[in-house]
């Protein structure tokens, strides 16, 4: 076998990658059982369910209500094992059985948890299953608490597991086909929802980091830098919904002030990237569809169970285009200097999640001509994010688009530069060559 084909097949992120395919194909097999269905669905709409769930998207051509206990346990378990990564739980498992990791293993463990440090594998793993544990059960007794209020005991904790896991990993996957709009008013259950979303999207490193530290003056730049973005975020997102969606009648126009604020402050939280909605999305105004692919392309914090381009290379962006325009030669933030390498990876990320986008919307606008390029758009945005909303194309996609769309929710949740180190092999050169201008802008 050439030795580039050799390193390819050895690289942690394609390891990582082949192994969301492993998980994608076992759930497609026990998903076309006829133990997992009400009505049958074919192997194409089994495939699509089960990478919508690995890759925590949300997106369904077949409503989740169709899956029967067992289906519905599936996908739950697909949600898990994708949220928080196949690597998180063979790492924890050679850590129950008291064996060490080769150097291979290492490097792929290292690579799924964004590490430096081969010492600190064991101890994020540990931190990862300790957190979800956690902030799931906490979730999860609020919830049926809720649920128990209006269903029977049983019922309403299927429930409360089922949404906790689907929140806290930001997949989407709700029970009915009306997600959580039976819920726009009940303030318990948006704010855990939300609690659950916003947890889940920091990033497992960030919640880590303030475990062990507890001081802002201690705590990582990193950690600071998701913090105060995330705050901004929801903040302002939470103020232009309502603004935006205050007097229109088909989502929160006829709700009383306080109602209005509880819908207002969900569908702000909710773009990045869980999926969920309590208000119908194809009658937002054009202001807050916009806004809401805004939020979808920027997604939460690295190493979280969250997709887009991430926090950090949003705020990357933004500070390199300060730092240009004010002609100075470092990019800083929090005193603290960004090197050049992490600026010109969140080029490449941004500039190859772009032309993702402009190439899948280009063919789903060939395959599904008979639907509006704004709902194309948005439905590309929410799968290569892995958010799961939509304006209501989904089930109605052809069997190409299914496949486009399956295309963007795996490459969302890889992400793109791994896509791009498949096509191209990444190696360094030794040679220099003459400098030269380009004329740009």
């Amino acid at each position: 076998m050439p030795k580039r084909t050799t390193n390819l097949l050895s690289s942690p992120p394609i390891i990582l990658a082949v192994g969301f395919v492993f998980l994608i194909i076992i759930g497609c097999c026990l998903l076309k059982l006829p133990l997992s269905t009400i009505k049958p669905v074919s192997w194409l709409e089994a495939t699509f369910t089960a990478t919508s769930a690995v890759t925590v998207t949300g997106l369904a051509v077949v409503d989740t209500a169709n899956y029967t206990t067992f289906g519905q346990v599936v996908i739950a378990t697909l949600i898990q094992f994708g949220g928080l990564g196949f690597m998180t739980f063979a790492v924890f498992a050679f850590i129950s059985l008291q064996r060490k990791l080769n150097i291979a293993s290492q490097k792929i463990a290292r690579e799924a948890f964004a590490e430096t440090s081969f010492g600190k594998i064991t101890s994020t793993a540990k931190s990862v299953i300790g957190i979800s544990l956690i902030v799931e059960f906490i979730g999860f007794v609020a919830l049926t608490l809720f649920f128990i209020q209006e269903m029977p005991w049983s019922k309403a904790m299927y429930h409360g597991f089922f949404y906790t896991i689907s929140a806290f990993n930001n997949a989407g996957f709700a029970l009915s086909s009306d997600s959580l709009a039976p819920y726009v008013h009940h303030t318990g259950i948006n704010i855990t929802i939300t609690f659950l979303i916003i947890i889940g999207g920091l990033g497992f490193i960030v919640i880590k980091d303030m475990i062990d530290n507890r001081s802002w003056t201690k705590i990582s730049v990193n950690t600071k830098l998701v913090l105060v973005t995330t705050l901004i975020l929801n903040l302002v997102a939470f103020f232009l919904f309502w603004l935006l969606e205050h007097n229109n009648p088909n989502t929160i126009g006829n709700y009383s002030f306080g109602n209005q604020l509880i819908a207002s402050w969900f569908q702000a939280i909710t773009p990045r990237t869980a999926g969920f909605n309590t208000i119908p999305i194809d009658q937002l105004t054009d202001a807050s569809t916009l806004l809401t692919m805004f939020l979808m392309f920027i997604g939460g914090g690295s190493v979280s169970t969250a997709s887009g381009i991430k926090i950090g290379t949003f705020v990357i962006l933004i500070l390199t285009t300060i730092a240009f325009i004010r002609q100075r030669d470092d990019v800083t933030v929090f005193e603290r200097r960004i090197p050049d390498r992490l600026v010109r990876k969140s080029l490449a990320l941004v500039s190859i999640t772009v032309m993702l986008i402009f190439f899948s919307v280009f063919i789903l606008s060939v395959v599904e001509a008979n639907h509006a390029l704004e709902d194309v758009l948005f439905e590309v945005v929410s799968a290569l994010s892995t958010v799961g909303l939509s304006r209501g194309i989904t089930p109605e996609l052809s069997q190409t688009g299914e496949i486009v769309i399956m295309f963007m929710m795996f490459t969302g949740r890889v992400g793109p530069l791994t896509l791009a180190y498949l096509i191209a092999m990444p190696k360094s050169s030794r040679i220099h060559y003459p400098a030269t201008n380009v004329l740009v802008g």
